[in-house]
């Protein structure tokens, strides 16, 4: 077994682990693999371990990407980093979620670039109300999707955050988590290479790992 088919097995045995801990199902939690700054050999290494999502951060490296990987049948893009508007052409085509949006503006744009078919939506919610992150208030969230509910013909499926580096991250996925039941959106993704089982025990449906996978980025 290879490296990244080695620490693949790990962190699934992880998420099961977790899910089981949290009376879930371990079928219920998907895995995104993060390969950001690792190459499209990477990739096809993990997929050829049966990995099938994968996250990227930044809109020129998910299009180099997917148009590198695209004889992998059944292979899917998350975006998952900040997106500008006038990085949408890049990102809409190609990718099957967009984990980031936090504006009608921005939605808009993926709608108008996305063709035959768009991706799904969740909004990002800056739960720890952090200066530097980006995401929507949670105040803000229900406007927010109703408004592009109202102005746009894409599905806004969930909710997504990254709670603070320093502290405990349970509160924050709690937080998420409720506010998901409230506005009826089951699709929640948090939780990283260092606190994936508190998400998962949170409700986390989606994980986003990637050091533990593949490595040390370049």
């Amino acid at each position: 077994m290879s490296g990244i088919a080695s620490r693949l097995a790990d962190v699934r045995a992880r998420i099961t682990r977790a899910a089981e801990e949290a009376g879930r199902d371990p079928a219920e939690i998907s895995l995104v693999a993060v390969s950001k700054r690792h190459p499209p050999e990477a990739i096809r290494e993990a997929y050829e371990a049966g990995q099938r999502d994968f996250g990227e951060n930044y809109a020129q490296e998910l299009a180099e990407k997917a148009d590198a990987l695209a004889d992998l049948e059944g292979i899917r893009f998350h975006f998952i980093g900040h997106l500008q508007k006038n990085k949408a052409k890049l990102v809409a085509p190609r990718a099957s979620l967009v984990h980031t949006v936090d504006s009608l503006e921005l939605a808009q744009a993926i709608e108008r670039r996305a063709g035959a078919n768009p991706p799904r939506l969740l909004i990002q919610v800056n739960v720890a109300g952090e200066a530097q992150k980006s995401g929507v208030s949670p105040d803000e969230v229900e406007g927010l999707v109703r408004a592009i509910r109202g102005g746009t013909s894409l599905e806004v499926t969930g909710l997504m955050t990254i709670p603070p580096a320093e502290g405990d991250p349970r509160p924050h996925f709690e937080a998420l988590r409720a506010l998901g039941d409230r506005l009826g959106l089951r699709e929640l993704s948090m939780g990283m290479s260092d606190d994936l089982e508190e998400a998962i025990a949170a409700g986390a449906t989606y994980v986003r790992v990637g050091t533990a996978i593949f490595g040390p980025r370049a």
